[in-house]
């Protein structure tokens, strides 16, 4: 499989697509160039346009729209952001609460646009399981990850442990032990959602142009092979897709993420399965697990794949059988009642991780520069709250959002994203750790205590985890 459409289970749910948009083949002014037709570039002018519908707003991208991350991810709608904790740490429990009710609150928030502005991606609010599902050992993993959700200020309502029985009322899985349930988590068809959300800001009046590759981006000015566009704020959307750009390369690398759908399921096996309120779910492996039962009865199933050397984007879509049946493999592990199930789509590509694994939206109004990103994998939800946020720094609105710890105006992405180390030192780290976190899984699986084995190990992992992460 080559194509991206049979590759990917999302694209192949649109039908046949619309001619591509013009390119950029003239030198244009603007108020606000955005480059990147992702979820962080459409939302940012989605609500640049809502709240000031006279701005003149450009969108570049270098494929299709959503042809990156958002239009092919594992679909989930998290109430949460990876690295929270970075921002939020030092701060007091009132003032944490609240940064984390805003997270939390964000998934509502996202749901309720596509309500109001009628687009069609299969939103649906399940919550998230995170179970132990697989090895007792994992028990005291998500245990201690609901207290550190706690602890952070995610309010008890929204996320609370399960015990066995419970968690087999939501989702039966080979040996469920237990498991968190977050109930502000939804999912969604990404691919629907961000075609949808680029029609609906062209009506608005954003003008986007596809097939035109930004090549130089410079001070308050972003050129194309063909054209360019010259506007105050340029906004850098790129995300896991900015190896492009010799500077912001250095400070998020792209690392792949590959997803794999089952053919659809028979009510029989369902019943055997449960998921009736179709919850997204995971476990407790450091190597990441994602998936979720989508509207027409199948299973999404991903888990983190690999960095390549020297920090390259993933182009296409397409996967290898082997990637393929790993995690095919992995997902009958959990669900024994699919034994023997098809796959008939496999797909992936790069999602953005930054050096301190903390989420940003940045503003550097002196070079008239914008981004937002590190989502390290979480994008669906954090595109939007930072969409919003960009877009409420760039029109100088004193707004709450504007005013969270994760947003920084008037200063610049070199200050506040750590560079990663050079080739290869990133790449043989990146071995490391898969091989390190491959170790302690082998050794959960085992059942054994191994007393000094396994601590130490653990104890490495969890700092792998502080560093990289």
């Amino acid at each position: 499989m080559h194509n991206d459409a049979l590759c990917n289970f999302w694209t192949s749910t649109l039908g046949e697509r619309p001619p591509a948009r013009p390119r950029l083949t003239a030198h244009l002014q603007a108020d606000v160039a955005i480059v990147g037709a992702g979820f962080t570039g459409l939302w940012t002018a989605y609500y640049l346009k809502r709240l000031s519908p006279a701005l003149n707003i450009v969108v570049l991208e270098a494929e299709r729209v959503g042809h990156g991350a958002s239009g092919r991810n594992g679909g989930w709608v998290v109430g949460n952001l990876a690295g929270l904790e970075r921002h939020i740490g030092g701060l007091s429990l009132d003032e944490r609460r609240l940064c984390c009710g805003v997270v939390a609150d964000n998934v509502d928030e996202l749901g309720g646009v596509l309500a109001r502005e009628g687009i069609d991606a299969d939103f649906h609010k399940g919550g998230a399981i995170y179970a132990a599902a697989r090895y007792r050992d994992q028990v005291a993993i998500q245990r201690g990850y609901l207290q550190h959700l706690h602890d952070l200020g995610h309010r008890e309502t929204d996320c609370c442990w399960l015990d066995a029985g419970q968690l087999a009322e939501k989702a039966r899985f080979r040996d469920g032990y237990g498991g968190i349930y977050h109930r502000q988590v939804a999912t969604v068809n990404p691919a629907r959602l961000v075609t949808g959300l680029a029609e609906c800001a062209e009506r608005l009046g954003v003008t986007i142009h596809e097939h035109s590759r930004a090549e130089i981006l410079e001070r308050r000015k972003v050129s194309t092979g063909e054209g360019s566009v010259e506007a105050p704020t340029i906004v850098c959307a790129t995300e896991g897709y900015a190896d492009g750009f010799h500077d912001f390369k250095r400070h998020v690398l792209p690392v792949q993420s590959l997803v794999v759908a089952t053919e659809p399921l028979s009510e029989s096996v369902w019943q055997e399965i449960g998921m009736a309120e179709r919850p997204a779910f995971s476990d407790a492996s450091r190597l990441i697990n994602y998936g979720h039962r989508t509207a027409d009865g199948r299973i999404v199933f991903g888990a983190r794949g690999s960095y390549r050397l020297g920090a390259r984007s993933k182009a296409d879509q397409a996967i290898g059988e082997a990637a393929m049946r790993m995690r095919r493999d992995l997902l009958v592990d959990l669900l024994p009642a699919l034994e023997g199930v098809r796959i008939t789509h496999g797909w992936g590509g790069s999602l953005g991780l930054s050096r301190n694994f903390r989420p940003h939206a940045i503003l550097d109004r002196r070079h008239g520069l914008a981004t937002a990103g590190g989502y390290a994998g979480e994008g669906v939800a954090a595109s939007h709250l930072f969409g919003r946020t960009l877009a409420d720094m760039i029109l100088e609105r004193d707004t709450e959002l504007a005013r969270m710890p994760w947003a920084f105006a008037d200063a610049s992405h070199r200050q506040l994203i750590k560079r990663w180390e050079i080739e290869p030192l990133r790449w043989l780290a990146a071995q490391a750790i898969t091989f390190s976190y491959a170790g302690e899984e082998a050794l959960m699986r085992r059942g054994k205590p191994l007393p000094l084995i396994k601590p130490a190990l653990q104890r490495m992992n969890d700092y792998f985890a502080s560093v990289i992460e």
